[in-house]
């Protein structure tokens, strides 16, 4: 918001025992992203924004993904767990930085949006002292409901003290407020503990804004918005509502998906124009799409980069740091990158590392790890190609094996431009083939081989005539042949 200044805090503190994980909750993720990290990119950021996030004892974990996610994070210890207000105030020192505004917001909400931090600013800028997110609820029973009068709100009412009445209104407590900055500090320290739990509670902010003849509004959103998430049932569901937004944003884009509801995509999926999506793909975090790629049924892709024109799958699973260039065909990949014109799959796998230049050919059932295939390399079946490069226009033949590892550490293989290697031939490494060598079929090459050299390693070959035809003999007998 032009002109003001920020301070969101975001309440990460929770335990989250009702999920039945030893994670704190609010690392659990939706959309390849964990909720606190969907919150923190919702939250004002820039210039004159400051961000605060407020987590449990012994939660660095928490801390540290504060910090992956917005640098410029600083972070609280809430020591005992006395409610919501307990909470903001363990980020004290930040609150007297004096912000324009002050939004509080929790870290298991990963539906909110920017737009909705910037709604519940505009009435501040207006005068109001206080804004309270509301929704209106399916079922109301159990939320705390907001009791407006003349348009400013009165009172926040909890289900125990509603009257029927007040029971009947729908307008319910989402929990997320945003404050006057000039006078959060006095309105968090009126509030108290005499309750039931003897807790310090947030909502009752509005009944101190009132007693100081200030002004307390509310802002409306949608309930899938303010979900937050307290079990697995509610993750999944949250999870629901994430993937249905981000389908209809790439479907709003151009993407075409043939069956959108089998599409599985990451909050940080970017795609060009013209891409076309199969039934039943899976797309982790990290992956650009170009324009003009196909993505291919039953792939499932993790930080890669697919080029223009590129064709995936079908069955590839592409795994982190692949890169597939324009045209580019390819199966399954993590972390690779597929050049122009590439191929890949169907039944590949391109472990991290692997880079395939254009026009380069990985089949079925091969396998990449850390591999550079030059432009025009054919690999086209049954091969593990591991810690090697391989020059422009080579062809390795199905079966072929790069023994990398020697039990204690990774050797590279290097194989030259238009080098062929023969079907079933194992290369081990470290080892270099040479540009126009000619490895013969069934090898086990174990040293160099020249430029446009012919290597070749195995027996010499036996013929007996009639050799079959006596040793069938011999087994019916029950004798043993000779050999």
């Amino acid at each position: 918001m032009t002109g003001r200044t920020s301070l969101t805090i975001v309440l990460a503190a929770g335990e989250g025992t009702r999920m039945r994980s030893s994670m704190p909750k609010v690392l659990h993720q939706v959309a390849g992203q964990s909720l606190l990290a969907h919150v923190l990119r919702a939250a004002p950021q820039g210039a004159g924004a400051a961000l605060a996030v407020v987590i449990g004892p012994n939660h660095q974990a928490v801390a540290n993904e504060a910090r992956r996610v917005r640098a410029d994070a600083a972070t609280f210890v809430q020591h005992e767990r006395l409610g919501t207000a307990h909470a903001v105030r363990a980020a004290k020192e930040a609150i007297k930085g004096g912000a324009d505004d002050l939004l509080v917001v929790f870290g298991d909400t990963p539906l909110i949006s920017a737009e909705t931090f910037e709604r519940m600013r505009a009435p501040l800028q207006n005068g109001a002292a206080l804004t309270v997110l509301g929704f209106r609820a399916a079922d109301p029973t159990g939320y705390g409901r907001l009791l407006v009068e003349g348009g400013q709100l009165v009172a926040i009412r909890e289900q125990a003290e509603a009257s029927a009445d007040e029971r009947a209104i729908t307008l319910c407590n989402a929990g997320v407020m945003a404050f006057d900055g000039r006078r959060a500090l006095e309105v968090l320290e009126k509030i108290g503990n005499a309750n039931a739990k003897g807790e310090y509670y947030l909502g009752d902010a509005v009944a101190i804004v009132r007693e100081l003849g200030l002004k307390a509004t509310v802002i409306e959103t949608s309930e899938d918005e303010v979900r937050g998430i307290n079990t697995k049932a509610q993750l999944a569901e949250a999870e629901q509502v994430m993937q249905a937004r981000l389908r209809q944003a790439a479907l709003d884009a151009g993407v075409t998906m043939i069956a959108p509801d089998t599409v599985y995509l990451a909050a940080d999926t970017t795609f060009g124009a013209d891409v076309t999506i199969e039934p039943f793909v899976v797309i982790g975090p990290g992956v650009t799409i170009a324009d003009g790629a196909v993505i291919h049924a039953f792939s499932h892709i993790v930080q890669a980069s697919i080029g223009k024109n590129a064709s995936v799958g079908p069955y590839a699973r592409l795994r982190p740091g692949t890169s597939l260039g324009e045209g580019a065909r390819i199966g399954n990949f993590v972390q690779a990158s597929i050049g122009k014109n590439a191929s890949v799959g169907p039944y590949a796998r391109l472990r991290p590392g692997t880079s395939l230049g254009e026009g380069a050919r990985i089949g079925n059932f091969v396998e990449a790890k850390a591999a550079t295939l030059e432009a025009g390399v054919k690999v086209n079946h049954l091969t593990y190609i591991g810690d090697t490069h391989i020059g422009a226009n080579a062809n390795i033949g199905a079966g072929t094996i790069t023994c990398n590892y020697d039990g204690f550490n990774k050797h590279k293989t290097t194989i030259g431009a238009g080098a062929f290697v023969g079907s079933n031939s194992s290369l081990v490494a470290p080892v270099k083939i040479g540009s126009g060598a000619y490895v013969g079929s069934g090898s086990v090459i174990t040293r160099d081989v020249p430029d446009n050299a012919l290597a070749v390693t195995r027996g010499e070959q036996v013929t007996r005539e009639g050799g079959a035809s006596r040793y069938r003999e011999m087994k019916s007998l029950g004798k043993t042949p000779k050999t």
